[in-house]
C-alpha cells in the first residue's frame, strides 16, 4: 500500500519532509498541500505532482489523503489536529503539538473518544541511533538505578529573533522529551539558573541557561542551553547510575593528525546531526500507516507533556522560583493508571 500524505505547511521543515516522503522512504506519496502562501505552496506541490488545497479543512477532508503530516506555524497546530482525527485518518505533528496545554488535552480527550491513537508527535530523538543505545542500556539495568543526568544542547549562533524563552520552548524541549524516554519518569518540577552571559549574544537574549529538573522518582536533571556557543551544534546527554553510567556517543567523524594536533569534525547544524533519526521517524510511521497499526512514536500526551512542561520552566526563567509541572495524571488510554 501507497500511503498517500497530505502536508499542512509548506515552510522549509515542511519541504524537508516533502523530499523525505518523496525521496527517502519507501512507500508514501504525497498528494496534497497547502500553505497559508499559496505561491510557495504550489512550489511544493509541484515536485511531486501533488494537489494544491485552499485550506487545512479541504485538505485533511480530501479523498485522496490518508494521513496527515502538520507542518505550519505552531499556533494552528492544534486546529490542524483536532480536525485530522475528526476525520479518523493519522496525523504526524511537528513540535508543539500544540502551544499551550490547554489545546494539547483537548487533543488527547479527542482521541481518546475516538477510541485508538492516531496522532504521533516530531520528537525525532527517540529515533537516533546513540539515543536508542541509551535507551537499551538503562531499560536492561546496566548502569542501575539512574540518579543523575547530565545534558548539553549548543548551537553555534541564532538570529535575533530568538528569545530567551525559545530556550525552553523551542530547544530544551527536544531534550525533556528524550528524558522522559529514556528514564520513563515524569519530570515534576523545572528550575533555570542563568550563570554570566556571553558576549556573543543579542542584548535581550539570557544565554546560557542552566535549567535543572526533578522526576518523580527523584533523579536530578541540569541541561545546560548554549545556543550561541560558536564552535559548532554539540548535544551531550551523560546518565548517572548506582552502577556505572551510559553516555551519548559522537557523531562519527574521521580523525585528522596534522601540524602536531589531532582534531575531529563538530557539526555545525541540527539538519545534519539528526538526518538520520528523521529518515527512521518517517519510514517507522509510513509503515505503521501501511499496515493500519497505531503509531509507536510520541503520543498526543507526550506531546502535552511536552508543552506543560516547556511552560513550567519558561515561568521558572521569568520567576526565578521552582516551578511545578502540575501534570494531569497520565490517563489509561496512554499507559497510564488515572
Amino acid at each position: 500500500m501507497t500511503v498517500r500524505v497530505g502536508v499542512i505547511g509548506a515552510g522549509w521543515i515542511g519541504q524537508e519532509h516533502i523530499r523525505r516522503l518523496t525521496d527517502v522512504v519507501t512507500g508514501a506519496r504525497v498528494t496534497a498541500v497547502t500553505d497559508i502562501d499559496a505561491a510557495r505552496a504550489a512550489e511544493a506541490a509541484a515536485r511531486t505532482g501533488a494537489r494544491v488545497h485552499p485550506d487545512g479543512a479541504a485538505l485533511i477532508a480530501s479523498d485522496d489523503v490518508d494521513a496527515v503530516l502538520v507542518t505550519s506555524w505552531g499556533p494552528t497546530h492544534a486546529e490542524h489536529v483536532l480536525n485530522t482525527v475528526a476525520a479518523g485518518k493519522p496525523v504526524f505533528c511537528e513540535k508543539p503539538l500544540a502551544t499551550t496545554a490547554e489545546d494539547c488535552l483537548r487533543i488527547t480527550e479527542a482521541e481518546t473518544a475516538h477510541g485508538r491513537r492516531l496522532v504521533q508527535v516530531g520528537f525525532m530523538r527517540r529515533y537516533d541511533r546513540g539515543y536508542r543505545q541509551l535507551k537499551q542500556v538503562i531499560d536492561a539495568g546496566r548502569i542501575g538505578a539512574p540518579l543523575v543526568v547530565h545534558c548539553a544542547h549548543r548551537n553555534p549562533t541564532v538570529p535575533e529573533t530568538y528569545t530567551s524563552d525559545m530556550a525552553a520552548l523551542d530547544t530544551a524541549v527536544h531534550e525533556i522529551d528524550v528524558l522522559r524516554w529514556l528514564l520513563d519518569d515524569e519530570i515534576v518540577s523545572a528550575q533555570v539558573v542563568t550563570p554570566r552571559s556571553t558576549s556573543k549574544r543579542f542584548p535581550h537574549l539570557k544565554d546560557p541557561q542552566i535549567m535543572l529538573f526533578e522526576t518523580a522518582k527523584g533523579v536530578r536533571v541540569d541541561l545546560e542551553v548554549f545556543v550561541n556557543c560558536q564552535y559548532g551544534y554539540d548535544i551531550q546527554c551523560e546518565a548517572v547510575g548506582e552502577e556505572g553510567l551510559v553516555r551519548l556517543p559522537d557523531p562519527a567523524a574521521a580523525g585528522v593528525r596534522t601540524a602536531g594536533s589531532h582534531s575531529t569534525q563538530v557539526l555545525t547544524d541540527w539538519t545534519g546531526r539528526f538526518e538520520d533519526a528523521f529518515d527512521t521517524e518517517f519510514r517507522e510511521w509510513i509503515a505503521g500507516v501501511a499496515a493500519g497499526e497505531e503509531p509507536t512514536g510520541p503520543s498526543a500526551w507526550d506531546g502535552y507533556a511536552a508543552t506543560a512542561i516547556t511552560a513550567a520552566t519558561v515561568e521558572a526563567l521569568n520567576t526565578g522560583q521552582v516551578v511545578a509541572t502540575a501534570l494531569k495524571p497520565r490517563p489509561v488510554f496512554y499507559g497510564g493508571t488515572a
